[in-house]
């Protein structure tokens, strides 16, 4: 096996951050949370399904509201935007003011709804939810946490809803989905195509 050939690719300092200096996708979903006597909402895009039981994750750091409430109410929503809600998204992450709470400032003026089996927000007409109890929170990556929840409630909109004989490149087209290209872009994802399995692979 020959070593990797160097023409073209740029060696980065691992010495500093590298995240900022490629493009890469992920999903783009926002984190509810009950704080205090109000709600938080917070956009995520470290975020993961772990292993394929009904478990997730998404990355936070403790200096954020999100992480402590987590910590105090041991539940948190997940709500997965469509392209049309980038708006809507985006403002979740404003940030808190002294002078008012984040929930009367901004969550109160969001189009939100109070999830099923939990005191903690969604956004409305988002395309999937997920109501999460906590699992653990794994820290130490520096200044960040993995924190994961196992999912104890799961609510997909009927147009997302995937079913054996559909044409799923038309399902897609007709309802696309939102995506993260970090740092700072977004997309709106309707074309797919199959991926291309080698004969008798098994997930």
């Amino acid at each position: 096996m020959e070593t990797l050939q160097q023409d073209g690719l740029i060696s980065l300092d691992i010495h500093l951050p590298i995240w900022e200096r490629f493009f890469t996708i992920a999903p783009l979903v926002v984190i509810g949370t009950k704080e205090g006597n109000g709600y938080d909402l917070a956009p995520k895009h470290m975020v993961t399904p772990l292993g394929f039981k009904n478990y997730f994750g998404f990355v936070c750091t403790p200096r954020h509201g999100t992480y402590q409430n987590i910590r105090r109410e041991k539940e948190f929503t997940v709500s997965f935007p469509k392209p049309e809600q980038i708006i809507t998204t985006s403002l979740s992450a404003a940030p808190r003011n002294e002078q008012i709470s984040k929930s009367k400032g901004v969550i109160a003026s969001l189009p939100i709804a109070k999830a099923i089996t939990m005191d903690a927000p969604l956004i409305k007409d988002a395309y999937l939810y997920f109501e999460c109890s906590l699992y653990r929170f794994i820290d130490g990556f520096d200044d960040y946490s993995l924190i994961t929840g196992a999912i104890d409630a799961a609510h997909v909109h009927k147009d997302y809803l995937r079913v054996s004989d559909g044409d799923e490149q038309e399902q897609l087209n007709r309802n696309p989905l939102l995506a993260y290209i970090a740092q700072g872009r977004f997309a709106e994802i309707k074309a797919s195509y199959n991926f291309p399995f080698p004969k008798g692979f098994k997930i």
